[in-house]
Parts: structure tokens; sequence; C-alpha cells
């Protein structure tokens, strides 16, 4: 469904469209237009505790529009306008949040030419990719390969770790004192259990993936990258000096080598046509 208000985006209109996941929860997002009447749409997801809103997403969504790529990004169930309620964890909730909203594009007549994601949300395009093979073209920025780590710094430590077992569930504040959001055991264990390694396995060589990742990233490694491009056959890594975790300063450079790989696989698809 779509709302006849406009949002802007980096600038560009932007049209509100509401669908439904599989839940029988309505999802929010927000459509900037290429232009000339195209019936492409990329796909952006966002990272924990984010929403379409995303500094680095908008950049994205209008660097793509202002070469002629319309861009869909929208908010995961538990986050921003969408329902639900937020839990930690919730990789493969996630996966078929991005594959509700690919099928209202497709029901409109849309051909999804790729699913991109940042941090998380690059988690959740890799995922999406091992599940679903029928998406060209996944891009995954600065998403977190060894998901076993950076669990203590949200945690508060040992210390928080500890309580959650001991108490099964686990406040997490911010620097006033007030609860962000609950962790529970289920909750860990969602996340311990999500196999990245797996799921770069599964991709099949017919979905080229690119990881973009800044080697001055302050939340996740840049090694983490290394490690989808040593397990993803059809794979190209990108790195970007000195680009922090939200790519501050960098986001044109961001824009660039997305576009650059998206034509690379329309390219490669057009050959491949061809010859067949």
């Amino acid at each position: 469904m779509a709302d006849p208000s406009a949002k802007e985006a980096g600038g560009l209109p932007a049209q509100e469209f509401t669908f439904t996941n599989k839940n029988g929860q309505r999802l929010k997002g927000l459509l900037v237009d290429g232009g000339a009447g195209s019936k492409e749409v990329c796909i952006l997801c966002h990272g924990f505790r984010s929403s379409k809103q995303s500094g680095t997403l908008s950049a994205i969504s209008a660097g793509l529009a202002e070469a002629g790529v319309s861009t869909f990004r929208f908010d995961f169930s538990g986050n921003g306008e969408s329902e639900g309620k937020f839990a930690y964890g919730n990789y493969w909730q996630e996966v078929e949040d991005l594959r509700a909203a690919f099928e209202f594009w497709t029901s409109k007549g849309s051909r999804v030419v790729c699913v991109a994601g940042h941090s998380k949300g690059g988690n959740c395009v890799v995922l999406y990719a091992s599940k679903y093979h029928d998406v060209p073209c996944v891009i995954n920025i600065s998403g977190r390969f060894a998901l076993e780590k950076g669990i203590l710094e949200r945690f508060g430590g040992q210390e928080g770790l500890k309580k959650l077992e001991d108490e099964g569930v686990l406040d997490i504040k911010d620097a006033a004192g007030n609860v962000e959001y609950q962790v529970t055991k289920a909750d860990l264990r969602d996340r311990l259990t999500t196999n990245m390694h797996a799921a770069c396995l599964a991709i099949p060589e017919s979905t080229r993936v690119l990881t973009i990742h800044g080697t001055n990233d302050e939340i996740i490694p840049a090694d983490d990258a290394y490690q989808f491009a040593q397990r993803i056959s059809t794979h190209k890594l990108v790195l970007v000096k000195d680009a922090d975790h939200s790519y501050r300063g960098h986001q044109s450079q961001l824009v660039k080598h997305v576009l650059e790989f998206l034509k690379e696989t329309s390219a490669l698809q057009e050959s491949s046509a061809l010859q067949t």
C-alpha cells in the first residue's frame, strides 16, 4: 500500500509504502525512484537498532537515484516505524522481513536486482542469498562475520553476561541508565547459532557478492570482510581506506563502489543472455 505523502531522502522525493511480513506485521518503507519508468529496484537493509532513515542508507539511496537506480529501504519488524517488538539477534526473522519486501515489489511487477545491507543488514542480505537464490547481486556493507564477537561490549562485559546467565534476562541501558532494550537467553542463542560460515558456502555461483568495509571501522574489524571473501565463490572485496563504520567523510566512495558493482553485474547478465 502506498502513502500519497512524500518524504525527502538525500534531497530527492521519496514515497512511503507499507507491506506485511509473514507474521502479519505491517512494515514501513521508502521508495526513492530512479526515474525513467524503471521497473528495477535495489532493496536496502539497515543495521542493529537503526532504521530506514540511517544516514549510510540515505546516502546510498540518493546516490543511486541520481544514477537512475530506484531503491527501497524499510524498517525491520520491531524497528523504526514498523510493527513488532524489537529483539536482539532475530537474524532469520529479518531475512523473512526482507523476503516480504522482495515479494511485495515482485508482485507489483518490479524486478529486484540487488539486496544491500549495512552492518547487521549486511548479515541479513548474505543469509537471504544463502536461502533464496533469486537475486543476482548482493552487497554486504560492513557486516560482521564472527557473530560470537562484539557481544560483551553491548552487555557490559563479563558481569552482564553472567547476569543474563543467572537471571535469564539482561537490561541494556544507555549512558543515563535508561533501559534501551532487553536480551534473553533465547536472543543470545539466536545470535550464536546463526552460522555465517555455512551461509557463505550456500550462496550459489549465480549470485555475485560484494563486501565493502572501512579500514578504520571501530565496531566491526575489517578482518571480518576477509572472512566473507574467503568463503563466497563469486565474491569481490573492496576496502575503503580510513573509513569508519558509518563511512563518515567517505560516503561518496561507498556509493561509487556500489554503483560500479551494480553496473558490472548488469553487464555480465547481458553478456550471458546474449550467449544463451
